[in-house]
Parts: structure tokens; C-alpha cells; sequence
């Protein structure tokens, strides 16, 4: 509906000043997201973002269960799902921060594991970057033992970010180190600077709740 798309975009300008006051919240982050299951230049306004870090458990849990901003969202949104991880590799800054100051040791590599790589692309190399996205996204479309896959921002076209969940770590390896064409856009990122800030984190899965797509991804293992 048309009510709810304004209603979305708007919560990105507005939402923020209620995350910022929300108890046991370290860190968030809300993001856009394009067309497509990794960059696309083309946005999507019906779906957005929220990630955060938390001080515990029980802070996290209180604002998805009670909060009123959460309730807000439930009564304005055709779904949510909300995936609850915890970081065991993380390098690189976000805003000059590093979200993830605790990691727990590397989980049994049989377990799902979610990946996320965030940049912030430098100007010059925006036409290289957008080019060469579209090959990483049809690579990704394609491998084998991805569970959930999208494309995310927090600016348009200059600060991107890929979130992805993978049956175990083989999947996610064999795709990030075999896959020619993910190899090749990785290669050109490093030899020709394309980002003047990134963040590479991988997480334990430990549970999932709600629909993407009509479906909860992570109930197909």
C-alpha cells in the first residue's frame, strides 16, 4: 500500500532518535535495501533493516518483545524476521567503531552461519563498484547452500553493505574463495582502493523468528 511505503521511508529519519534511547543497545544501524539479492542501483522501499548489537540477551529480547517502536513496526509492516546472531571472526571499522568487541570461539562448522560485509566506497571508484556488483549478485543467486541473501545501505550508492546466511561454512567458503566472479570483483576492490572504510564479520546463527518472503528461511535445515 502506498500509506505503508511513505510510512517506511519515513522511519529512516525518525526511527533513529528512539534507537539512540533504547536501553542495552550498543550499536544500530537502519538500512535501506535494493532490488535484487545483493547491490542493485535501484532501491526498495518495501523493505528496510535494523541491526544492532547488544549489551545482553535480556536487552535485546525486552525491545523485540515489548518496546513500542517494535509494536509500531508489527502494525505497519506485512512481515518482520529477526535473526539472532553472535560474532566469531570481525575485522575493519564501522563509522570508526568496531560493533563487535566480544567474539565467542569459531562454532561447529557444520552450524549455519551468517556474513556480513559492509564499505564505504570512495567516490571515485562508484562506476567500477556498480559495474562489477551486478557480477557478484548473479554469483551469489547461483551458489550453492545460501540460505537468505540482500543487498543493504545506509546512503545510496556510497554506502553498501551484504548480509547472507549459509548452511555451514563450507557453502559460504567455497563460494567466497572458489567463485571466479566474486573472486575477481574481490581482487580489483584491494588492488584499486575502492573503499576508504569496510567491516567483514561472520556469526554463529542461533536462532531465527518470523517470515522472509512469506517463509522463515533457516527452517529449510
Amino acid at each position: 500500500m502506498p500509506k505503508r511505503v511513505r510510512w517506511g521511508l519515513a522511519q529512516m529519519g525518525t526511527s533513529p532518535r528512539q534507537l539512540k534511547l533504547v536501553p542495552g543497545m550498543q550499536f544500530f544501524k537502519l538500512l535501506g535495501s535494493g532490488q535484487g539479492q545483493v547491490f542493485s542501483i535501484k532501491p526498495d522501499f518495501n523493505r528496510y533493516g535494523l541491526f544492532a548489537t547488544w549489551h545482553s540477551k535480556a536487552a535485546a529480547d525486552d525491545f523485540f518483545q515489548k518496546s513500542e517502536l517494535m509494536q509500531l513496526y508489527r502494525e505497519n509492516c506485512q512481515e518482520i524476521w529477526t535473526v539472532n546472531l553472535l560474532p566469531y571472526k570481525a575485522h575493519g571499522l564501522w563509522d570508526g567503531l568496531n560493533p563487535f568487541t566480544t567474539l565467542i570461539p569459531e562454532p561447529n562448522p557444520q552450524q549455519p552461519i551468517a556474513v556480513l560485509t559492509r564499505a564505504a566506497i570512495n567516490w571515485r571508484s562508484l562506476p567500477a563498484f556498480w559495474k562489477n556488483g551486478t557480477l557478484t549478485s548473479q554469483a551469489l543467486e547461483k551458489a550453492s547452500g545460501v540460505l537468505a541473501a540482500i543487498g543493504l545501505g545506509e546512503l545510496p550508492f556510497v554506502r553498501q553493505a551484504t548480509f547472507s546466511i549459509w548452511e555451514n561454512q563450507a557453502a559460504m567458503q567455497t563460494y567466497a574463495y572458489q567463485n571466479q566472479a566474486h573472486r575477481s570483483v574481490m581482487q580489483r576492490t584491494r588492488a584499486e582502493k575502492w573503499y576508504k572504510e569496510e567491516l567483514f564479520a561472520r556469526f554463529a546463527v542461533l536462532s531465527a523468528e518470523g517470515t522472509w518472503n512469506g517463509i522463515n528461511p533457516l527452517s529449510r535445515i
